[in-house]
């Protein structure tokens, strides 16, 4: 029986996989939407709803945690003081995916991840 046992995601290994998921939260935290295919935005969602949620409570220790989940200090910045503030009250639900068809090339599932206003 195949209890517990998961393919690998997104068929990387775990470093670039990391990699990936840093870029992919630094750059939608910097720019606020991205278009990206619909596989990685899924499964970037959860991890920048994480990083929204320690950016509620402005601590040394959060702000540590949120270092070590993104790529640039400007990206940190701006979880702490725009984001954190702006969702202050929400419990949840900080992002959204819109699907936008197929890529042209080769017929991947787009999507694009933003913020909610």
């Amino acid at each position: 029986m195949r209890h517990h046992v998961r393919k690998t995601i997104l068929g990387r290994k775990a470093a670039p996989r990391k990699a990936l998921l840093r870029n992919l939260c630094t750059n939608l935290v910097v720019y606020e939407k991205i278009k990206t295919t619909k596989a990685k935005a899924k499964w970037l969602k959860p991890q920048v709803e994480k990083i929204i949620t320690l950016g509620k409570v402005k601590s040394l220790h959060n702000q540590k945690l949120v270092y070590q989940k993104l790529y640039s200090k400007k990206a940190v910045k701006k979880v702490f003081e725009v984001y954190g503030p702006k969702f202050k009250e929400r419990k949840g639900g900080y992002v959204t995916i819109a699907d936008l068809g197929r890529r042209k090339g080769d017929g991947a599932e787009m999507s694009q991840i933003e913020f909610i206003k």
